[in-house]
């Protein structure tokens, strides 16, 4: 290996603190042992929170707060059967409001 591609590797990977294991700097957690990666970004979606919790409010029926974060195939599933029967779109709801709902890239919505 030359000197180069070292210099490379050492600005790319690390080393798990908890098993030693190399991964990617940006990898959210070791792949061997699941321990988080504290050198990697915590990457937050363009979406808000707010604007996402008052369309699935008021027009959650419609799906409208999935075509807000890009789930545009369950977007129109909640269109075609009115928001699971509003069961759906209240579980929604509480994900949003709770911080666990994610846009389609898996990234979760800024507050």
């Amino acid at each position: 290996m030359s000197l180069d591609t070292t210099a490379e590797n050492a600005n790319t990977l690390a080393y798990c603190n908890v098993c030693g294991t190399q991964m990617a700097t940006t990898a959210q957690s070791c792949p061997k042992c699941g321990a988080p990666n504290g050198l990697a970004a915590q990457q937050v979606s363009s979406k808000t929170m707010v604007a996402a919790a008052l369309l699935c409010f008021f027009l959650g029926g419609l799906g409208i707060h999935r075509f807000y974060v890009g789930k545009i195939g369950t977007g129109i599933l909640m269109l075609l059967t009115f928001g699971g029967l509003g069961i759906w779109t209240i579980i929604d709801f509480v994900m949003i409001i709770v911080g666990s709902f994610r846009d389609k890239q898996g990234l979760k919505l800024s507050r």
